[in-house]
């Protein structure tokens, strides 16, 4: 089972599940075209020799080694940050090697608000701040996609999440049965 549907509960549905702006992986993505393009150029100029096999595995190496560190690294922290709307809860998730996260229930959403620039309205990207009940400071998303979507999203599975539970708490026979 993929993430998220093996963390999610029996009555839990996936709304919406994110990753950060695709502009993220961007500029790994320009490095690694002048990677490619510099460790190219610079095997081709290797002066003919005994050494030039030699010369050309250390310019392929140092390439390799750049590409690790500044296209690959960036291109999977992208790929594991995760941005996950459920009809119970925003879920947070990120890393690579070590994870971080964390759950907001839908219950204890006080306020959510967008911010986007200039360009990021542009590109249709922004921030996301949700501010929790009984907690310190808000969360703040960044980089996500469709932001004001997103504010407006969980605004209304805020007001469909109170108004499921105030019918479970109504004493209605039929809510808690499931009669009609």
């Amino acid at each position: 089972m993929a993430y998220p549907d093996r963390i999610l509960g029996d009555d839990e549905e996936v709304v919406r599940h994110l990753h950060p702006h695709w502009l993220t992986v961007f500029w790994p993505f320009v490095v690694f075209l002048l990677l490619v393009g510099g460790a190219s150029f610079g095997a081709a100029v290797v002066p003919a020799g005994n050494q030039q096999a030699l010369w050309r595995l250390v310019v392929a190496g140092v390439a390799l080694v750049l590409a690790l560190v500044l296209v690959a690294v960036p291109l999977l922290r992208w790929r594991t940050t995760h941005y996950v709307i459920t009809t119970h809860r925003l879920l947070y998730r990120t890393g690579i090697l070590s994870r971080s996260g964390r759950d907001i229930g839908l219950s204890r959403i006080t306020d959510v608000s967008y911010r986007q620039s200039l360009w990021e309205r542009m590109i249709n990207s922004g921030s996301l701040t949700v501010e929790t009940a009984g907690e310190g400071g808000p969360t703040v998303f960044s980089s996500l996609p469709d932001s004001d979507e997103a504010q407006q999203l969980l605004n209304q599975l805020v007001e469909e999440d109170a108004d499921r539970r105030a019918q479970g708490r109504s004493g209605y026979p039929g809510d808690r049965l499931g009669s009609g």
